[in-house]
This record gives structure tokens, sequence and C-alpha cells, in this order.
């Protein structure tokens, strides 16, 4: 796996350390995790743009990691340590409803609904959590054997990320691994796939730490489309001096609507493909 930004400033520590590592004044510890301006893609996968459909409050103390839609609410996974969650949050006024704080030794990374059960990846500890949708009561816990970045559910089994270009395929009751997609374009590996969404067959994926989602054929692997969100992170509203990044996707199948927001972001906003 290559080496990324997020794991070079924690990836020489060790479980004992983590905790204490949250403690780091904000400014230098988030400062490594700034937001980089998007390369166009080359070659023939077609580029989206967007439109910015509505836009909704978001919490600006979440740091994004996982995020998902379901039966009108949105559920929230946050990350750092001493800070991580997990939420139920109401989209048309951005409230919290109900939160669970994970212990101080855990970094919380993605999440996924599937049916009754939230489940949420834990960064370096290489451990997951079950958790009841409704109560947010800890059911079960699972292991795996890479870092967590992000998690979807295609009605099948789990989609994972770990900052590769790796998408790792769980079972659905046992969260052991059954398969896997090395995710390319034309211009070989894409790697740093972070936040994920399965969405009409296919799996979006931010690329961490840019502002562009590879659209994924979850059997090949292959990218079919980029969508380039370019600018929207200025209109997240984000801190100064603290980080920008995109990141959380979040479709409604219902209603047909694809969310996204970002870390620190005060907003959220709904948006639409807009073909180039």
């Amino acid at each position: 796996m290559r080496r990324t930004r997020k794991a070079a400033f924690l990836g020489r520590t060790r479980e004992g350390t983590l905790a204490a590592l949250g403690l780091l004044a904000w400014a230098g510890v988030l400062g490594l995790f700034a937001c980089a301006e998007a390369d166009a893609p080359a070659g023939g996968v077609p580029v989206y743009g967007y439109e910015v459909v509505n836009v909704y409050p978001h919490d600006a103390e979440a740091w994004t990691q996982g995020l998902a839609f379901y039966d009108g609410f949105l559920y929230e996974s946050t990350g750092l340590y001493g800070r991580s969650s997990i939420r139920r949050v109401r989209l048309e006024t951005g409230e919290v409803l109900k939160n669970r704080a994970l212990p101080a030794e855990y970094f919380g990374e993605g999440l996924a609904v599937a049916g009754e059960r939230l489940v949420q990846l834990t960064w370096l500890a290489r451990r997951g959590f079950v958790y009841d949708r409704e109560t947010f009561e800890l059911k079960d816990e699972f292991s795996y054997a890479s870092s967590g970045w992000g998690l979807t559910h295609d009605g099948k089994r789990f989609i994972m990320s770990d900052g590769s270009a790796t998408l790792r395929f769980l079972h659905a009751e046992t969260y052991k691994e059954i398969g896997r997609a090395e995710v390319y374009d034309e211009q070989g590996p894409v790697s740093e796939l972070n936040e994920l969404e399965y969405v009409g067959g296919y799996v979006y994926a931010n690329v961490h730490p840019t502002d562009r989602v590879a659209v994924i054929s979850p059997e090949t692997g292959r990218v079919v489309r980029w969508l380039d969100l370019a600018g929207l992170p200025k209109r997240g509203g984000f801190r100064p001096g603290e980080s920008e990044c995109l990141n959380g996707i979040a479709y409604d199948a219902e209603g047909g609507r694809l969310f996204v927001t970002g870390k620190f972001w005060p907003r959220l906003f709904e948006v639409k493909l807009v073909a180039r």
C-alpha cells in the first residue's frame, strides 16, 4: 500500500500512544490533512461536473469519516481520537438526534447501514463495531487485516477501502473478507480510496485528499466516470486554517438524492451530476 498523508501522520505510532496524539495542537495536526486540487483525469473516462440542488446545515465540529442515508435520516461516523462517534442526524436541520461516543483510543472511520445494523470501522486499530441502528447498542465486534477507511453495503455484502487502490468485500454476516477488486483507470491504479457509497450498482469513492469522486464498477474495479467537485470545498464554509477535505457521500435510493459534505464543514450539499 502506498504511504498516505494520513498514514504519515500516525503510521509510526503504536496502539498504546494513539490517545495521546489527540492532544496535539490543532493547527499542526490538521495542516497535515490539507486537501489538494485534483489533476484533471486523462484518457477516455468521462468527467462530470455538478449542480447544487439543496444546501443543509451540518455540524462544524464533525470530522466526517462515514455518511449514509436511511429511512429519512443521515447516519454519520466522525473521527479523531477522543472525538469519534456515531450519530443519527436530521437532514433538514443538521440536528444530532442520537450520539454514541467511541472510547478515546479509537479513531472512527467508515460507516454503513445494513437493515437494523450500523457497522463502523476504525482506522489503525483494525477493529469494527456493529450497533443496533435504532438504539445504538453495541451488538458485535470484528477485526480485519488492514487499516479501515471507507465502508458501504450493496445489499449483499460490505465493501471496504483501506487507503490503497483495493476494495475489499466482506461477508454480510461474518465480516470476513471474501474477495477484492483493484481499482484503476487509464492512468493505472487509483489509490487513496476513502469514504464509500453504493449508488445504483456502482461504488462512489472519495479520493483522498482531492475533491474528486471515483465512480467504480465493483465487478471489475474500473473507474467508469469521475465526479469533479472542484469549488465545492470553498462553498462548504470550512473554518480557515483547518481541514477543508471533502469526505462523506450518502445516497437516498428512494428519492434519488446524492449528498456530500466534508470534515468540519458547516454545510451538507445535495448535488446532481452534470455532463460536461
